[in-house]
Parts: C-alpha cells; sequence; structure tokens
C-alpha cells in the first residue's frame, strides 16, 4: 500500500508550470508536492498524472492505496483525516475529491472517482494550489511550517565566524555547507540551508528563506523573505518572495520579486521584473484556463515555465507570464504573455524544434545534468499545440 497522488482538472489552471511535470513536483515551502508526502510517512509515492508525462514516473502498482489530489497543501488535521480512512472511504469538498482510500486497479478518473466510494466524508476547506502566483503568495505561510518539520530532533551545523546574525536560534544548515562573511536576519522568519550549499561573501538574507541543496547565492546577494530556491539553483541581486522550482538560474544584478521560476530556466545579467504597477492597482495575469487575462493581487511579478531563458537587460513586465523552452530577448518591456517555444517576443517567431532540444540539452550539461529521451519527448508532444 502505497499513497498516490493525482492531478485534477485544477492542473489546466496552473500553466506553464505545469507543463512538463506534474503537480505532484511543484515547489511550494520547502518541499515539492511528494517531498512533503515523502519525508512526513513512511510510504512509497506515486503520481497519476496526464497522458503524455506518465512516461517520467514509475508506475503505479495494483492494491489498496491512499489516493490524494496533488496540489493539496497538508496541515494536521487532514492528514490525520486521510490516514483514518478504511477502505472505499473518501473526503471531499465542493471541489470534489479530496483523498480516498481504494483499490481502482489502475482504472482511475479524477472526474468520476468520487461515485465509487462507499463513504464520503465532506469537510468545509483545505488548502489547495489551484493557481501559480498562490506559491509565491502562500510561500511565507508553508516555508515556515516545513522549516519546522524537516527540522524537528534535528542539529545544526555551526554558523562559522565571520558571520553576523540576528535570531541565530532560526537558523538552519545542513553538513557541507559554507557560509562566509555574511549577515543573516532569521527574526523576521527561519532560514534554511541545505547540504553543500554555498553562500559566499557579502550576502544579505532576511527570513523566511530556504536554500535547497547545492544552491549557490553570489557575492553581495540580497534575498528577502519569503524566497525559495530549489535544488542547484543559482541566486544574485535582489530577490524578494520567489520560489525557483530547482537548478535555475538568475545569477546578477537586477530585481526579481513576487515571481516564480520553474525548472532549467536561466535569467541573464541585469534581467529586471515589475511586480508591482504604477497606479497600485490590481495585476491581471494570463491564464491559458480562463484564455483571458484575470485579476490577481497588487503584487505579481512573472510567472515562467521551465527551460526558459532571457537575454541580458531583459526588462519583465508587471504580471508577466513566459511559457515553457522559450528564449526570450527584445527591445523595451517584454509582452505580457509569452507562448510556449517563443524565440525571441515577436508572435510569427518560433523556436525550431531539433534546435531547443539541443540548447536544453547543452543547458542541463551546465550543472553535470542530461535531456532524457523522455523529457525529450515530453517537449516533442507540447511543440505542436503551440500555434
Amino acid at each position: 500500500m502505497g499513497i498516490v497522488l493525482f492531478d485534477n482538472y485544477h492542473r489546466t489552471k496552473l500553466y506553464p508550470l505545469n507543463s512538463t511535470c506534474a503537480v505532484a513536483d511543484l515547489r511550494v515551502g520547502i518541499f515539492t508536492m511528494r517531498g512533503r508526502w515523502q519525508h512526513n510517512f513512511n510510504e512509497d509515492v506515486y503520481i497519476k498524472t496526464a497522458d503524455y508525462l506518465s512516461l517520467l514516473y514509475k508506475p503505479i502498482p495494483s492494491g489498496l492505496h491512499f489516493w490524494i489530489e496533488a496540489n493539496l497543501i497538508p496541515d494536521k488535521k487532514i492528514t490525520e483525516l486521510i490516514f483514518s480512512l478504511k477502505e472505499n472511504e473518501a473526503i471531499a469538498d465542493d471541489k470534489g475529491l479530496i483523498a480516498g482510500r481504494k483499490n481502482f486497479a489502475n482504472e482511475f478518473s479524477p472526474s468520476a472517482a468520487l461515485d465509487s466510494f462507499n463513504k464520503i466524508l465532506k469537510v468545509d476547506k483545505v488548502r489547495r494550489i489551484e493557481y501559480p502566483w498562490q506559491i509565491f503568495q502562500l510561500n511565507n505561510e508553508i516555508l515556515r511550517e516545513d522549516f519546522e518539520i524537516l527540522t524537528a530532533g534535528k542539529k545544526s551545523a555551526r554558523l562559522p565566524s565571520g558571520n553576523q546574525c540576528i535570531g541565530c536560534e532560526n537558523i538552519f544548515i545542513e553538513e557541507g555547507s559554507v557560509v562566509n562573511f555574511s549577515i543573516i536576519n532569521a527574526e523576521t522568519g527561519p532560514v534554511y540551508i541545505g547540504k553543500n550549499c554555498t553562500v559566499m561573501e557579502g550576502c544579505f538574507i532576511r527570513g523566511p528563506v530556504a536554500l535547497c541543496d547545492g544552491t549557490t547565492l553570489k557575492m553581495g546577494a540580497k534575498i528577502y523573505g519569503a524566497s525559495t530556491f530549489g535544488p542547484f539553483c543559482v541566486a544574485g541581486g535582489e530577490i524578494k518572495n520567489v520560489v525557483m522550482r530547482g537548478y535555475s538560474n538568475k545569477a546578477h544584478d537586477g530585481y526579481l520579486g513576487d515571481s516564480v521560476i520553474g525548472s532549467w530556466c536561466n535569467m541573464g545579467a541585469g534581467t529586471t521584473n515589475s511586480n508591482m504597477k504604477n497606479t497600485a492597482s490590481i495585476v491581471r495575469v494570463w491564464s491559458a484556463f480562463a484564455k483571458e487575462y484575470v485579476p490577481v493581487d497588487v503584487k505579481c511579478g512573472v510567472i515562467m515555465g521551465d527551460y526558459s531563458r532571457t537575454s541580458i537587460n531583459s526588462s519583465i513586465n508587471t504580471g508577466t507570464v513566459i511559457g515553457v523552452c522559450c528564449n526570450v530577448f527584445g527591445e523595451g518591456f517584454l509582452p505580457k504573455y509569452i507562448p510556449d517555444f517563443s524565440w525571441g517576443t515577436k508572435e510569427t517567431t518560433k523556436y525550431e524544434l531539433k534546435k531547443a532540444l539541443q540548447d536544453v540539452a547543452n543547458w542541463k550539461k551546465t550543472k553535470g545534468e542530461i535531456l532524457s529521451d523522455d523529457e525529450a519527448k515530453v517537449l516533442e508532444h507540447i511543440y505542436p499545440l503551440t500555434p
């Protein structure tokens, strides 16, 4: 018996972050959705997602499992309720199935699954990630929760002399990390530094902040909460309330705020985004689900899909969406919506697929990784869907 994290209709609202991975692999707080369940519970975790993505994940064995919607952010109450379920019992709210315990024999359909349970427990409110911007909006709250979970019962490595800290008891450093001559304020929120991270000289960190394994902060970086850098990211310049999923770079001067950046992205030197309109009015963001611009909040920077890159000195407008595998360059403010596989910013110019795959492979080599055949097939599936 294990846990199956399933994607439901909400996944279509998460564009472009959901295009090349299951919702379970999105990151908010310190963990990915999958990583949170793996850390907290001694169960195997499997993924049920869109058919074209399924080749990235191991098959789900037949048998009795806990089926849990992947975009759920669990708290203690809902977790206890899920694991108290008996076979053929489920939990739901007005948006549909939250979790259930059943043997679906690989015939699971999120839209019809609720009808197959003998008993359904109704709940009023759960935390979900339904839209990309909720990732940075909820990151403060969830990062603090994850910090408590991840560091419980563990002892931090020592912060070397030469650094200065406030709220030093709220700093946790994993083994192998190097932190030199920096200033950390953990009174405003906890600071987590994962294994084998490097915080170069002269960095300023104001929590809550999380650096996952292998991440590097460049000299003089100014990092505000609530920011999370997934594994093997490189960060520099000024960054506030940003979540990078992993293996991405914003290494140079320039501002990035209230944003979500996918995996294997690179922001050229001097790239800067606007996160607030001069009128201080509500920011509207392109929704591929609604096929229109929808209101978000007073602050929203950029949502960037996996494998996309900006040229030096790119000026990113407030509330911009950049799709998957884009090579972004152009004069003045960039368009507020840049579709998948864009070459530059002209709507008529599309990245040639063969070159796009080669460029992604080149970027992955810079961090000692390769573009797998399965990852290439996912991109090949997405390519013809873009005009």
